[in-house]
């Protein structure tokens, strides 16, 4: 009874200490907020001011897990997160009881299903596809779906080791980011796309420009099978990369040819290209250079500009064309950037790929010049549009977040992503274990290359690289859908020139 009595008591003084220990400590934070002079809300709501800040500091958490729909987060909603998260775990992907998406939403596309499509026997894989033909190493892609550009330092040394590993597994490219070649990149055995960035990170001298003996270093690795010379980037364009000082690390620094703990800052552009001129003479400086396929990745902004690209490719003949143009889409990207760029500037990739497609068919560029489409691609449906619109290749960068675990946190501008995946701090690093996560990846390219050949079939092709725009029909604000060859109808071949 008495050593009750005593343990009843001592309960008693400990929560007398803990609510005046509470009560110091609100009254301090009320004097702090009383008489503190930068912040109204806090000066004449002491203390109770402080929750609005917190409340708005979680709501975006709140609102994923509690209040919002499945087809309502921007920038992706959790019926495409989910179905990337299902994908690579290898989960039954089916549903049940009707579509949750709204269906007259305009720009929506429709798929058009055949009365007979393909039978199994009749199914047949899209054959690789070759880029740089005039290269004196060409490259035959397997794959029209790939890994698009994520650096190492935007990205984790688990992170790129499990993309590498998973690329491997799936026979598709990974695009290795403007932050130069790591052997992260090079681990798992996959075809690497080396990108040179306005930095030219990995492939600089010691005042930074570009240098031939660091091209010839980089294109000694088989691995290495083309390079992308990057003018801009959905989350930025008109801006360099940033990468934050806290993020360089030593290793990051010697990968990249930069001091050590210091922001990493890209120009806005390659400060040896001021013309399409130029950039075609670059181009030709890396692939004779390197012997392997070059080309260009871009956010369009208008068709004159591209019209202008095609006018300097005609002018100086196809064998000085690019190998390929990757079309990214200005709704932005993995890359951290400010908020007018990510959300003001360049053309979204829906309206930017037709568009770019019909000059490069109409200028008789169409087996000289491979398209890669980027930019929110990750689901069957973005692939099937794609391929219908013109893309030859289609490449994700958040879709293969998504199959690594990321949650869509929004912090991939900072060192404290909760899973790994872009940030440098082992305390979350140790949360991603590559050995177990590339199968993830490899999982989720296999499966969504098998839908996208679903949608193939019902529309009544064999294959995927069989979509054309007659397939697919858009949704309009007033009249119902559209067939999209006729939103956007393909030109007469050569017809360009002819103007020109």
């Amino acid at each position: 009874m008495d050593f009750t009595i005593r343990a009843l008591q001592l309960m008693a003084l400990s929560f007398v200490a803990v609510i005046g220990i509470l009560s110091l400590v609100v009254a301090v934070m009320f004097l702090i907020d009383r008489f503190q002079t930068a912040d109204a809300i806090r000066r004449n709501y002491p203390v109770i001011g402080r929750f609005r800040y917190l409340f708005s500091s979680l709501g975006e958490f709140f609102r994923q897990y509690f209040f919002a729909m499945d087809r309502e987060e921007l920038p992706f909603n959790r019926a495409q997160r989910e179905w990337v998260n299902r994908a690579s775990q290898g989960h039954d992907n089916t549903v049940a009881f009707g579509s949750t998406r709204n269906l007259s939403v305009p720009g929506t596309p429709i798929f058009v299903n055949a009365p007979f499509p393909p039978l199994d026997n009749q199914f047949a894989k899209s054959e690789p596809l070759v880029i740089g033909p005039g290269a004196r190493h060409p490259y035959a892609a397997p794959s029209f779906f790939n890994i698009s550009g994520m650096s190492f330092g935007a990205l984790s040394r688990p992170a790129i080791e499990a993309l590498s590993r998973g690329a491997q597994e799936a026979g598709i490219w990974l695009n290795t980011g403007e932050g130069g070649l790591s052997p992260y990149h090079l681990q798992g055995g996959c075809d690497i796309v080396f990108q040179i960035g306005t930095a030219k990170y990995g492939v600089r001298d010691a005042s930074g420009e570009l240098s031939d003996d660091k091209l010839h270093e980089m294109a000694a690795h088989d691995q290495v099978r083309m390079f992308e010379i990057k003018l801009a980037q959905g989350a930025k364009p008109g801006k360099g990369g940033i990468l934050p000082g806290a993020k360089v690390s030593a290793e990051i620094a010697a990968i990249r040819g930069i001091p050590e703990g210091q922001d990493s800052l890209s120009p806005n552009r390659h400060r040896d290209v001021a013309s399409f001129g130029d950039l075609l003479d670059l181009v030709n400086r890396v692939r004779d250079v390197t012997g392997k396929p070059v080309g260009i990745k871009t956010v369009v902004g208008g068709s004159e500009v591209m019209r202008q690209l095609f006018d300097a490719i005609a002018e100086r003949g196809d064998d000085a064309a690019p190998d390929f143009i990757t079309i990214d889409g200005g709704e932005g990207g993995t890359g951290a950037a400010p908020m007018p760029l990510m959300d003001l500037v360049g053309m979204s990739v829906r309206e930017a790929l037709p568009l770019v497609a019909d000059l490069r068919d109409a200028y008789g560029l169409k087996s000289r010049i491979r398209l890669i489409a980027s930019g929110k691609l990750v689901n069957p449906g973005d692939l099937a549009w794609a391929l219908a619109a013109g893309a030859d290749f289609v490449t994700s960068a958040r879709g293969f977040m998504f199959s690594l675990g990321c949650i869509q946190a929004l912090k991939c501008n900072k060192n404290t992503c909760p899973t790994g995946i872009t940030t440098h701090d082992p305390r979350f690093q140790k949360g991603l274990v590559a050995e177990r996560k590339h199968q993830r990846v490899a999982r989720y390219a296999h499966e969504i290359t098998h839908e996208v050949e679903t949608i193939a079939h019902s529309v009544g092709v064999s294959e995927p690289r069989l979509l054309r725009r007659h397939h697919v029909r858009l949704v309009q604000a007033q009249e119902g859908s559209v067939p999209m060859n006729e939103l956007c109808p393909r030109p007469e071949p050569g017809s360009a020139r002819t103007r020109g």
